[in-house]
């Protein structure tokens, strides 16, 4: 079967105009059923992801299917999306939601199950349809999960084509698509996000994570330690929150180095050994494509260094040059280490980090001091802060914290990306204002105005 974009845009704009007028009831019931599929098969599409990808494992890839599609529709239930959603308030004004047609989402290799499901409750929870521009090295996977959502929608009378995917997907494919859409998602590296916002259509990209944690006097460092392997280690270090470099205070860094190691890190600061480890962690200033996702021990035989086989982690002590590579970004479960002597100074050394990549996107703070996490928010240019929990497995959303459930993290314009927020539903609808006159409100003089 030949991919045919435009086919596959009347396609969906047939299907859409199809579920235009559901009901409330009606869109929660496609958006429910694909959380459901998702979280009901999460380990098969699991092990199909890690088998056509190589990347991350199994035990986390089926957590996190399951966690996202979990977390997702509890957040989207009972949200109004159709229709009158915001009656007329004191105010005069009347919202309604519409949709916004045919949506367009550029998925990458590292999640794409859960970037799929994600982008296909926020669609249909606004009445969209969908098509997905996979990325090659993920393409079966794709297409049997958007098979297996067909299935499910089919089953409720949803139309035909309301989600598609392209089956071979090519850089030609995906360019006409994002040039034919009326909104588009694109959740990928920085030349795949690029194009979107090249695209002329309107686009909601993400930027690149470098996540910088902090670790505060006075913590209980074993607790810290424990969470940041966590959140490193999780699915082999390829989610775009999680943690990076570990900044930590210099009068405990001996206390800290232990935490880590009782906890599961291998730590080297033998700077020969260390260089053998950037040789094959990076390649032109970036996450070399070979150690992506890949666990601990294939890293330590890549790099000649003998590491325990029970090692979650690598940490690896900076020398603090301004170049130093370990300064990056790193999709894999390695986080570097940088001391300081007082908060200002870790400030800096996060700011210095995040010029080298990862602006807009997350810092993480383990601190029981309210006014240090505080001053370490205003002074960053980053989108969401972490406290005292991984970066990975918070600031996507959970059902402990505030932040918006999604696969999608906007970094803002310090990321060079249109929102600076978790990427939802509320992106997928355009809204109506129907505002009414109201003769008895009172107005102002302009002296009351203009008064100090």
């Amino acid at each position: 079967m030949t991919d045919c974009i435009e086919t596959m845009i009347a396609k969906a704009r047939q299907a859409q105009q199809a579920i235009e007028h559901y009901s409330q009831e009606q869109v929660d019931e496609l958006t429910r059923a694909v959380g459901k599929l998702v979280f009901d098969r999460a380990e098969e599409l699991a092990i199909d992801t890690w088998e056509e990808t190589g990347m991350g494992n199994v035990p986390d890839k089926t957590l996190k299917n399951q966690g996202k599609a979990r977390n997702v529709w509890n957040y989207l239930k009972g949200k109004p999306s159709v229709g009158i959603i915001e009656p007329m308030d004191e105010e005069g004004m009347v919202t309604i939601a519409k949709p916004v047609g045919v949506v367009g989402a550029v998925t990458p290799t590292t999640s794409p199950v859960m970037t799929i499901m994600c982008n296909a409750m926020f669609a249909f929870k606004g009445a969209n349809a969908l098509i997905v521009a996979p990325h090659p090295r993920a393409k079966h996977t794709t297409a049997k999960t958007v098979d297996l959502i067909n299935a499910e929608l089919a089953k409720l009378g949803a139309p035909e084509n309301l989600l598609q995917c392209i089956r071979e997907p090519s850089i030609p494919l995906t360019n006409q698509l994002m040039a034919s859409v009326d909104v588009l998602v694109a959740t990928g590296g920085p030349a795949m996000v690029s194009a979107a916002y090249s695209s002329g259509r309107p686009s909601f990209g993400v930027g690149a994570g470098n996540v910088q944690t902090f670790i505060d006097t006075g913590v209980d460092y074993m607790d810290a330690a424990a969470k940041i392997i966590t959140g490193r280690a999780f699915d082999n270090g390829i989610i775009c929150s999680g943690d990076q470099s570990v900044i930590a205070p210099r009068k405990d860094i001996t206390k800290v180095i232990e935490a880590f190691t009782e906890r599961g890190a291998f730590y080297v600061d033998d700077q020969a050994s260390v260089d053998k480890f950037r040789a094959v962690l990076f390649e032109n200033g970036y996450t070399a494509p070979a150690v992506v996702g890949q666990s601990v021990q294939p890293l330590a035989e890549a790099a000649g260094v003998e590491v325990p086989k029970e090692a979650r982690v690598i940490l690896l002590k900076s020398n603090g040059d301004a170049d130093d590579p370990l300064r990056s970004e790193k999709m894999c479960p390695v986080l570097a280490l940088f001391e300081y002597d007082n908060l200002d100074e870790a400030i800096e050394i996060a700011r210095a980090n995040l010029e080298v990549r990862g602006k807009g996107h997350t810092c993480a703070i383990h601190s029981n001091n309210q006014a240090h996490v505080e001053k370490i928010g205003l002074a960053l240019p980053v989108s969401r802060v972490a406290v005292n929990e991984p970066g990975s497995l918070s600031v996507g959303g959970s059902l402990k914290n505030g932040f918006v459930p999604t696969g999608t993290l906007g970094c803002g314009s310090w990321g060079n990306n249109s929102i600076s927020e978790n990427f939802s539903y509320k992106h997928m609808i355009n809204t109506q204002r129907i505002g009414f006159t109201q003769p008895d409100k009172y107005v102002p003089s302009d002296e009351e105005i203009w008064a100090k």
